[in-house]
């Protein structure tokens, strides 16, 4: 009971009003007569324009250009069309663009492997008469800086058509 009796005691001497708090008054006082900050004004917007994008049956300028490789002869039949009963393979579930050419390698056999890197960065060993990307690409030849490949794609008029692509060697310079 005493020291239940102290600890009321001590907590209403602490709170009393009679101890001197003119510092804290002077501190206020000092911080209300500095002057104000002044906030910047937000800034005035250009307002939005419409634009329409008039190129989307053009290539994506986020691919490299075709490159055509003159030593493939097409021969471009009526009767062209991907064949959909066939199992895919790994690299038809990526976009072209995603794909690059890394490096070769030459079997004991001697036919010559292509190292290409996917889209999840695995490198994956592909020979002659496999496909790649998603448009049926069937690799044709390859040679130790390149990959040509045959895409089956729309014509758009419910047809199809041959178109070949290159895949170069990663770090050589397209042209």
């Amino acid at each position: 009971m005493r020291i239940l009796l102290i600890m009321i005691t001590a907590f209403m001497a602490g709170c009393s009003s009679s101890s001197d708090t003119s510092d804290l008054k002077v501190f206020v006082d000092d911080v209300l007569s500095q002057p104000r900050g002044r906030i910047t004004p937000i800034p005035v917007f250009k307002p939005y324009e419409a634009f329409n994008y008039s190129a989307a049956g053009l290539r994506s300028p986020f691919e490299l250009p075709v490159i055509v490789d003159t030593e493939i002869k097409i021969e471009t039949a009526d009767d062209v069309t991907p064949d959909f009963d066939r199992p895919k393979e790994h690299l038809e579930q990526f976009n072209f663009g995603e794909l690059s050419m890394v490096g070769t390698m030459q079997g004991s056999d001697g036919a010559l492997w292509a190292l290409v890197k996917d889209g999840n960065s695995s490198v994956v060993r592909i020979s002659e008469g496999q496909f790649m990307g998603q448009n049926h690409g069937k690799v044709v030849s390859i040679s130790d800086t390149r990959i040509s490949v045959v895409e089956i794609v729309p014509n758009g008029l419910g047809g199809w058509l041959e178109r070949p692509r290159t895949l170069a060697l990663e770090g050589l310079g397209e042209g």
